[in-house]
C-alpha cells in the first residue's frame, strides 16, 4: 500500500470535488414504495442474476460510485467529534459509494501515535453506521464493502499479532500458514469487514528493498504453495463468503521484488522470459488453485509499462491466460501515479481511462482518477460497457459476502474472538517454528536454572531486547512480550538477569513517520559502555542486533523512505558486539530485522546466531523456549543471506554462467537459502525413484528416508529440487519442487514422499512456449540448498 496526502498531487483537489459533483440519484431506498422487492434484493436468486438486475437499475453515476473508495476524505464525512455524520456522507456521495478503506483507523493516513486507531467496538459501531447510511440514505440501498490490511495479523488496535511474513514463510509450514490465516480472517470479518489486503507473493531477489519483510522470499515455488495456504485461510474454497472467511487480494502483480537499485516502485528490469519463469509462478498458482477474488497490481513498471495500465499483464495474462474471474483492485494511490510519477498520463482523467481500459476495476484508497469516469464515457473515452463490467466485479464482491442479507457486525462476536486464548496460542506457536538457527557451536540450548543451585548471571543487551519488534503492516496488540520479558518470565528467581540498552538505532520506532534519525554515535557509545561494565560479572550475554520499524520498510515517498544501500547493521551495533565480545564470554546475537544482514564478523565470531526477524506480540516467549532447549528450533531461511551489498544480485536458483568469481572474494553467500539448524541431528537418504523413466506427462514418486539421529525431539524441513542437465534455453542450476516439514523424536524414522508431475519439470522454450523437453532431469534432496543427494531422472520423447 501507500500512504499520500491530498496536498501531494496537483489536479487532487479538483479531481476529489468531482465525486462530490456527480448528479443527484431519484430518492434513497428506504423511500421506494408500490411494488415487488426486486431480484437483487432476492437471496434465494443466483448472484449472477442479482448483479444483472442491479446493474440494470443503476444510472453511470451510480455505476462509477461502486469503483471508488473513501480514506483520506474521511474527515470531511465526521463531525467535530470524528463520529459518523450521515448528512456529511450524502450531500459528499450522493450516488453511495463503493468502499470505505479501513474503518479500524479515525480519518485516515495519519500516525497511530496522533490520532488513535479505534478499538473492536468503536470499529464495529462506525461500520454499521456507515452500512445503515449506504441502506437506507441511497437509492438502492447498495451496502459497503470495508477493506483492512491483514499481513500477518489485523493491522488494528486489539488484534492478534503473528510473525512478519518472511518469518511466517521460515516455518516452511502451509497448514500452519492456514490456520494463521484462519485467525486473521474471523478477527477482520467480525469487525464487519469483508475484503483482504493480503498475502503478498512477490518474489524477492534484492534485499535492498525495504519491503522484502512482506514477501514469502527468494523462490516462487515456496511463495506459491505459501500464498495458496493463506489464501484457503483467508477466504476459504467456496464462491461465497462463509462466516468468519474475508475475501483476499493477491499481491502485487508482478515484478515489485527486483526494483532497479534496490529502491521501492524502481523499474523492473525483466525480461518475459524471466517474468515468466521467477515472478509469474506463485501469481498463476493462487489463482488457479483457489477462489482468490482480488487481485492487486504492482506500482512498478516492466519494459516501459506501469502494471495499472499494462494490458497485456491484466487482461491477457491473468484474465486470459489464467483465467481470473475476480476483481482487480488498484493498490494505494497507483492509478494517480500514472500521471505524478511514471508520467506517462497528462492528468487524472487520462490516467482513469489508461487503467480501467488496461483492466483495473477499483480506485483505491480515495478513488481520485476513476471520479473522472462518468465524464469519460460521456466523452467517449471508455465504453460504459467496460464501466458495466468493472461494476459487476464490485458488486459480485458484495453479493457473494452476502452484504446485502448480512451487512451488520456484532460487538460481542468481536470481543470473543479478538486476541482470545486461541489466538495468542498460534501467535507462539508461529514464533517459535519461524526462528531460524543459523550457527552454534553447542552454547545452545542454554541450561534451565533450577531452584537451589546456584544462579548464572545473564547478561540481556541490545536495542531490540526490551521492545517486541512486530515489523510493518503491524496491528497493535493488547499485550506485546519483548525478549527481556520472555527470558525473565523462563528462569524466574532462578537466575540474575542484566539489561542493557547497549544502543540505540533510530530516534524512535514510528513505522509511520517520514523522518528517520539516526541515533547519535556519541550516547550510543556511552551506552556501549555501560552495557560493557554491566556485562564484566555475567556467564551468558545474549544480545540483540539488527533494525528497527523505520531502517527497513515501505518507502511510499519521496518524503518517506525505507530501501537502504547496504545490508550492514545500522548505527553502532556493530561496535557493540565487538567491545562485548573483547568480554571472553559465550555471546549469543538474536537478529531481530526485516531484511538480510550481511553479519560476516558476527557470523564467524558469535558463538551462536539466530535470524528472527519479526517474531510477532509472542516473540520474547518464543525466544525464550528456543533459547532454553523447551523448543528445538526447526525454521529455514527462505533467501540467501549475501556476505555484502556488492554480490547482489544473489538467489539460489543461479543460472549456469552466473558466479564465476571474484578477485579478492568469494562468491559464497553468508547463508544459503534453506538453511537452519537443530539441537538434534538429522540422516536424509538418497532419494528412491518410483520409476527411472517418464513420458513428459508422467508422473514420478520420489521417497526419502529422513532419520533423527541425535538425542531431542526435533523438526527437520526436507527440500527436494531438481535440474534439467541439458536444455534448449538455459535453465537454473537448481529449482526447489517440493518440501516437507517433519516431526521426529530421538531414534523415530519416517519416509517421505513427493510427486512429480509434468509441471514440476515444464519450462518457456525459445518460442515462448511452456514445454516439457524430453532428457535427464537430476532430482536431489537435503536439508537445504547446497547440501543435496542426487538422483537421475530420465524423461523420455
Amino acid at each position: 500500500m501507500r500512504l499520500t496526502a491530498l496536498v501531494r498531487y496537483p489536479g487532487i483537489a479538483a479531481a476529489a470535488l468531482a465525486i462530490a459533483s456527480l448528479p443527484l440519484g431519484i430518492a434513497p431506498a428506504a423511500a421506494q414504495s408500490g411494488s415487488a422487492a426486486p431480484l437483487y434484493k432476492n437471496a434465494r436468486a443466483p448472484v449472477e442474476a442479482r448483479v444483472d438486475d442491479l446493474l440494470k437499475r443503476m444510472t453511470l453515476e451510480e455505476k462509477v460510485a461502486q469503483l471508488l473508495a473513501v480514506w483520506q476524505g474521511k474527515p470531511e464525512v465526521l463531525d467535530a467529534n470524528l463520529q459518523f455524520d450521515p448528512a456529511k456522507m450524502s450531500a459528499r456521495y450522493p450516488h453511495g459509494l463503493g468502499q470505505f478503506t479501513r474503518p479500524s483507523d479515525v480519518k485516515g493516513a495519519f500516525s497511530p501515535r496522533v490520532v488513535p486507531r479505534h478499538t473492536a467496538e468503536q470499529s464495529v459501531k462506525i461500520a454499521n453506521a456507515l452500512q445503515h447510511w449506504a441502506i437506507e440514505k441511497t437509492r438502492l440501498g447498495i451496502p459497503l464493502l470495508f477493506h483492512e490490511e491483514g499481513l500477518h495479523g489485523f493491522a488494528a488496535k486489539g488484534a492478534t499479532s503473528f510473525p512478519q511474513a518472511i518469518g511466517l514463510a521460515s516455518t516452511w509450514d502451509p497448514e500452519l500458514m492456514r490456520e494463521i490465516n484462519a485467525v486473521i480472517a474471523r478477527e477482520i470479518r467480525a469487525r464487519g469487514v469483508h475484503l483482504v489486503l493480503s498475502p503478498v507473493v512477490d518474489v524477492a531477489r534484492d534485499p535492498r528493498w525495504g519491503r522484502i519483510e512482506e514477501t514469502f522470499g527468494e523462490d516462487p515455488y515456496l511463495a506459491g504453495e505459501m500464498g495458496v495456504a493463506a489464501v484457503e485461510g483467508l477466504q476459504g474454497n467456496s464462491d461465497n463468503l462463509a462466516p468468519g472467511k474475508v475475501f483476499a487480494t493477491l499481491k502485487h502483480l508482478t515484478g515489485h521484488g527486483q526494483p532497479e537499485s534496490g529502491t521501492n516502485v524502481g523499474p523492473a528490469q525483466i525480461s518475459e522470459r524471466t517474468l515468466r519463469e521467477n515472478f509469474f509462478p506463485p501469481f498463476e498458482e493462487v489463482v488457479r488453485r483457489t477462489k482468490i477474488s482480488a487481485v492487486m497490481p504492482s506500482y512498478n513498471e516492466i519494459d516501459g509499462v506501469p502494471s495499472h495500465a499494462n494490458k497485456w499483464l491484466l487482461t491477457d495474462v491473468l484474465r486470459g491466460e489464467w483465467g481470473f474471474k475476480g476483481a482487480i483492485i488498484s493498490d494505494y494511490s497507483a492509478i494517480d501515479d500514472l500521471m505524478n510519477l511514471h508520467k506517462v498520463a497528462a492528468n487524472l482523467e487520462d490516467a482513469a481511462v489508461m487503467s480501467l481500459n488496461a483492466g483495473v476495476d477499483s480506485d483505491m484508497p480515495d478513488g481520485l482518477s476513476f471520479a473522472s469516469l462518468a465524464k469519460a464515457v460521456r466523452e467517449g473515452r471508455v465504453s460504459e460497457a467496460r464501466i458495466d463490467d468493472a461494476t459487476r466485479k464490485m458488486l459480485t464482491l458484495k453479493f457473494r459476502a452476502s452484504l446485502f442479507e448480512n451487512p451488520f457486525a456484532d460487538i460481542d462476536e468481536a470481543k470473543a474472538v479478538t486476541n482470545n486464548t486461541e489466538a495468542r496460542a498460534l501467535a507462539l506457536k508461529a514464533a517459535q517454528r519461524a526462528i531460524i538457527l543459523l550457527k552454534n557451536d553447542g552454547t545452545l540450548p542454554l541450561a534451565k536454572p533450577k531452584a537451589g543451585s546456584a544462579k548464572p548471571r545473564i547478561a540481556v543487551i541490545g536495542p531490540s531486547a526490551a521492545v517486541a519488534r512486530l515489523g510493518g503492516y503491524y496491528g497493535e496488540p493488547p499485550v506485546k512480550i519483548s525478549i527481556l520479558e520472555g527470558i525473565k518470565a523462563k528462569v524466574g528467581k532462578n537466575a540474575d538477569i542484566v539489561f542493557a540498552q547497549g544502543v540505540k538505532i533510530t530516534e524512535n520506532d514510528d513505522w509511520w513517520a517520514d523522518e528517520v534519525k539516526l541515533s547519535d554515535p556519541a550516547e550510543n557509545r556511552r551506552l556501549i559502555a555501560e552495557a560493557v561494565e554491566a556485562a564484566k560479572g555475567v556467564d551468558q550475554i545474549i544480545l540483540t542486533l539488527g533494525d528497527t520499524e523505520q531502517t527497513s520498510r515501505e518507502g511510499w515517498a519521496k518524503s518517506h523512505l525505507g530501501d537502504r544501500p547496504s545490508l550492514d547493521l545500522v548505527g553502532e551495533q556493530q561496535e557493540l558486539f565487538d567491545a562485548l565480545k573483547a568480554l571472553g564470554k559465550p555471546i549469543t546475537v538474536i537478529l531481530i530485522n526485516g531484511r538480510p544482514a550481511s553479519t560476516v564478523k558476527i557470523a564467524e565470531q558469535a558463538n551462536a546466531l539466530i535470524e528472527g526477524w519479526y517474531l510477532g506480540e509472542q516473540g520474547g516467549n518464543a525466544v525464550a523456549d528456543i533459547l532454553f532447549g523447551d523448543v528445538n528450533p526447526g525454521g529455514k531461511l527462505t533467501l540467501t543471506i549475501p556476505r555484502s551489498v556488492g554480490q547482489l544480485p544473489m538467489f539460489y536458483n543461479a543460472k549456469p554462467s552466473a558466479r564465476r568469481g571474484y578477485l579478492f572474494d568469494t562468491t559464497d553467500p553468508l547463508f544459503a537459502f534453506g538453511h537452519g539448524l537443530s539441537y538434534t541431528t538429522f540422516d536424509i537418504g538418497a532419494p528412491q525413484l518410483s520409476q527411472e523413466r517418464i513420458a513428459p506427462k508422467g508422473t514420478v514418486n520420489v521417497s526419502v528416508a529422513v532419520r533423527n539421529t541425535g538425542q531431542r525431539v526435533g523438526d527437520e524441513i526436507v527440500q527436494l529440487y531438481i535440474r534439467d542437465k541439458v536444455s534448449s534455453v538455459t535453465r537454473p542450476l537448481k529449482e526447489l519442487k517440493g518440501f516437507q516439514r517433519v516431526t521426529l523424536k530421538p531414534g523415530e524414522s519416517r519416509t517421505l514422499t513427493f510427486t512429480l508431475d509434468e509441471r514440476a519439470f515444464r519450462m518457456w522454450n525459445d518460442k515462448m512456449e511452456r514445454v516439457v523437453e524430453p532428457g535427464e532431469f537430476d532430482i536431489m534432496v537435503g536439508p537445504n540448498s547446497v547440501d543435496l543427494k542426487t538422483v537421475t531422472l530420465t524423461v523420455a520423447g
